[in-house]
């Protein structure tokens, strides 16, 4: 099966080869209507205040949230290392899910900001109140770091884009909160999951003390997440976005299409939770390929490769030349992610391109 080509180049032109993009939800592009609102937003200067679109966004998402205030910030590994570094001191442990995303996909981040431990905790993606007091060290102790925050990821990526339920995530706070440490929601796709539960995004972001979500991933635009939380702490955290390199300027662009997002894009999110598990139930039919298709919650599906499959390397190159990309997660993982720029026809066939790499690309 040949990849798609572009058919709007004049007749004569060699038409380029577009790849049916499943690596990320952040390959979306703005539509054009997304365009369109950020050409027409207002702006000024943010360092001053004076950006009234982004002035706007911070009071909006704040309200959705159940919180006091908000910060824009221009990616959500920043809004990570923000949140750490205004909510702890060095030499802190922050406990946080297994394979969860600071630790993983931040680069050291935490370690070289803001001297911190990362500990993991529980197993795909998900952990207890219970598990977390087990292992949460007390503050003064002669020997171990103190455990000053404790982080809960909704999605979790890499487990698959499973959902944190509101008790879950709830029970959490309030046990950190009983016992003096501060609750975080890393909550880049927070969005998917108040979709896949059928619940306000409130209910999931106001137990916890600081919540980030993003807005350059299933809601498609091109960049920005916002961190809320208390007044108190929105203030301190400005000082770090600076320190950080985040002090941007007429973000109202930004903003934009944050607004238009969040207007058009979240209810649609349903979709590409479907399309992930059309995805996952062709998939599961290969006995080249390992996969609870139940398990699929949200719009990441995270593919086993089967004994008598080549390794992830292969199978991603494989189905590269075939006009899919795909992402590899371990030696014999690989993730797909559907998104707004993918229609329920390509997920078809990539499904079927995928497998035909799992199955006739021979192992080295």
């Amino acid at each position: 099966m040949s990849p798609d080509y572009d058919r709007s180049l004049p007749a004569g032109i060699v038409a380029r080869v577009i790849p049916i993009d499943l690596r990320s939800d952040t390959v979306t592009r703005p539509t054009a209507a997304m365009r369109e609102a950020m050409a027409r937003a207002e702006v000024g200067d943010d360092q001053f205040g004076e950006d009234p679109t982004a002035n706007r966004l911070q009071e909006r998402v704040a309200a959705l949230l159940g919180h006091e205030a908000a910060l824009w910030l221009p990616t959500g590994t920043m809004a990570n290392q923000v949140a750490f570094r205004t909510l702890t001191r060095p030499g802190d442990e922050v406990i946080i899910p297994r394979r969860g995303h600071p630790l993983w996909f931040e680069t050291g981040a935490a370690g070289a900001n803001s001297g911190i431990q990362l500990t993991e905790l529980g197993d795909r993606g998900r952990f207890t109140a219970d598990e977390f007091l087990a292992a949460r060290k007390p503050r003064g102790h002669m020997l171990h770091p103190p455990t000053t925050v404790v982080s809960v990821e909704n999605t979790h990526n890499w487990a698959g884009g499973v959902v944190i339920d509101v008790a879950t995530g709830a029970s959490i706070a309030e046990a950190a909160r009983a016992n003096d440490v501060a609750s975080y929601l890393d909550g880049a796709r927070l969005w998917n999951a108040a979709v896949a539960l059928g619940v306000p995004v409130a209910e999931l972001a106001r137990p916890f003390d600081v919540v980030s979500v993003a807005f350059s991933k299933g809601l498609g635009a091109p960049g920005g997440s916002i961190l809320a939380g208390s007044t108190a702490f929105i203030a301190a955290a400005v000082r770090y976005r600076r320190m950080a390199g985040g002090a941007m300027r007429q973000i109202g662009i930004f903003a934009a299409a944050a607004e238009y997002a969040l207007d058009h894009h979240v209810d649609r999110l349903a979709e590409d939770h479907a399309s992930a598990r059309r995805l996952a139930d062709r998939l599961v039919a290969s006995d080249a390929i390992e996969l609870d298709a139940a398990a699929v919650e949200t719009n990441i599906v995270v593919v086993g490769l089967a004994a008598t499959a080549p390794d992830a390397a292969v199978v991603v190159a494989a189905a590269r030349e075939a006009g899919v990309l795909v992402i590899a997660l371990g030696p014999r993982t690989i993730r797909a992610v559907t998104h707004l720029d993918v229609t329920r026809e390509q997920v078809d066939e990539a499904a079927e391109r995928i497998v035909a790499a799992a199955e006739s690309a021979v192992p080295a």
